[in-house]
């Protein structure tokens, strides 16, 4: 395999904060490639976006719509692109390997911005893994792709505002909700109460939430709050969706559970490159750590939007923008007046968008439950691994995740640990009486993601060797 191709700056993830990195950077004079694993750019949130049926773009509202302008401008920029891209591999001198119409490439770039995005957090409960359980984002991804719903009774259960708006965009496309299930604390209110100063600063978000709950009470949509002891009932797929609320058991009958506690930052890419990582106490996950200009502990790597912490698609855009001035900075090309020129304005956006995210983050702050199943839970699905088995490792000795991969191949399916690895550091932390940042979380190895052999066998000719050292097991 030839050497890498070099380029000035490479960003991983064509969501709003990679698209606005791209964009920024192109403008800067910077060379610039941007990489993503979808067919077309607009990441999660902007998902099929200028190409959706015009009554579905419509129903999503006008949130959505906005990624149609940010899409065109890409489209209209001449930054390079590739889509359909798979980035499997990263490497501390920033050699990004990739997966592209069946061959693998290799592209070096002086910085890297990694715009992954988030990942909607797990809720393993007695039942989830029956057939017509899914996350809530799953329903809206299908809306937003092929304009589709589920058919039949549909309960949406759990916490966070993506819950309220997925629940009006089906009831908007003609969908049965038969219930909304909230589960946040009621002492979530009490600690949200001293952020509401702030949070007036954003008018036009706290209108949209209140906006939808008016829109489900119209809808005549049944709502619980405060529930706990969540149990999906059924024997080949769902049936109903078991639970307490206002001190009594509660049982509403479904035939599609939609489950949502909030979404994570997607670090398996950061994890991968070794950086220094945080566990979040208010959003109960692990964020890397950046300064200011979303620079991680690696001189070459940058994290920006929901990857570093959620803050919303807006605000990923303005700091998308402020990590490819800070690359440009560090390659000579703004000195620190004109950076700091240029980001003025971003910061401010950034300042205006960031001033909910405490009443939030307070608010719907996922119930400690959701991070401690009952032993019989499978938390681990792609090894059948089940809670009380996670429990029996640390009583066996274990002192962090890599050690349970040993023991019972947890987090060594497909998915590489994306959907159990919160779970099971909290499982260990409470058992071991320590703190999830003590604990740490899973080493993830290339490849990200499954690749077929021959794209390893590719780089056989010319072997890229790691040279990173291998963190202790309480390494965060």
């Amino acid at each position: 395999m030839s050497a890498p191709t070099r380029v000035d700056l490479v960003v991983v993830g064509a969501g709003p904060a990679g698209i606005a990195a791209a964009l920024t950077a192109r403008r800067l004079g910077l060379e610039t490639l941007l990489l993503d694993e979808q067919p077309r750019p607009g990441g999660q949130i902007y998902r099929g976006v200028g190409r959706a049926d015009p009554a579905v773009a419509a129903l999503l509202g006008p949130d959505y719509r906005r990624g149609e302008v940010l899409v065109r401008r890409l489209d209209e920029s001449g930054v390079a692109a590739r889509w359909a891209a798979l980035v499997w591999d990263v490497d501390a001198d920033g050699i990004v390997t990739l997966l592209a119409d069946g061959r693998t490439e290799r592209i070096r770039g002086e910085q890297l911005v990694v715009a992954t995005g988030a990942m909607e957090r797990p809720t393993p409960i007695p039942g989830w893994t029956l057939p017509g359980v899914l996350n809530a984002g799953a329903a809206q991804i299908a809306l937003k792709a092929s304009g589709t719903v589920p058919d039949g009774r549909i309960v949406l259960a759990g916490a966070g505002p993506l819950l309220l708006l997925v629940a009006c965009q089906l009831l908007d496309a003609g969908a049965q909700v038969a219930a909304v299930v909230e589960t946040a604390p009621a002492a979530n209110r009490l600690r949200a109460l001293p952020h509401l100063p702030g949070a007036l600063g954003a008018p036009r978000m706290l209108a949209k939430g209140i906006a939808m709950l008016r829109r489900l009470r119209a809808a005549r949509v049944p709502g619980y709050r405060a529930a706990k002891a969540l149990a999906v009932e059924g024997e080949s797929r769902v049936e109903a969706l078991r639970f307490v609320a206002g001190g009594r058991a509660q049982r509403v009958q479904a035939d599609v559970v939609l489950l949502h506690h909030g979404v994570l930052p997607n670090t398996q890419l950061t994890r991968l490159l070794r950086v220094e990582h945080l566990w979040d106490e208010t959003q109960l996950a692990w964020r890397p750590r950046v300064d200011r200009w979303a620079q991680t502990s690696r001189e070459r790597v940058r994290v920006a939007g929901d990857g570093a912490g959620i803050a919303g698609a807006l605000a990923a855009e303005h700091a998308g923008a402020i990590a490819a001035i800070g690359a440009a900075h560090a390659i000579g090309r703004l000195d620190a007046s004109a950076r700091d020129r240029e980001a003025a304005p971003l910061r401010r956006a950034l300042a205006r968008e960031l001033r909910i995210r405490p009443f939030l983050d307070a608010l719907y702050r996922p119930p400690a439950w959701v991070g401690a199943p009952a032993d019989e839970v499978v938390v681990c699905r792609c090894e059948e691994v089940s809670a009380g088995r996670i429990r029996e490792m640390a009583r066996l000795g274990c002192l962090g995740p890599n050690q349970t991969k040993f023991f019972s191949r947890c987090g060594m399916g497909p998915c590489q640990g994306r959907l159990c690895g919160n779970v099971v550091t909290q499982i260990l932390a409470a058992e071991t009486g320590r703190t999830p940042a003590e604990v740490g979380a899973y080493r993830i190895r290339p490849p990200l993601k499954p690749v077929p052999i021959s794209a390893i066998a590719a780089l056989a000719e010319a072997p890229c060797p790691r040279n990173d050292t291998e963190p202790s097991e309480s390494d965060a």
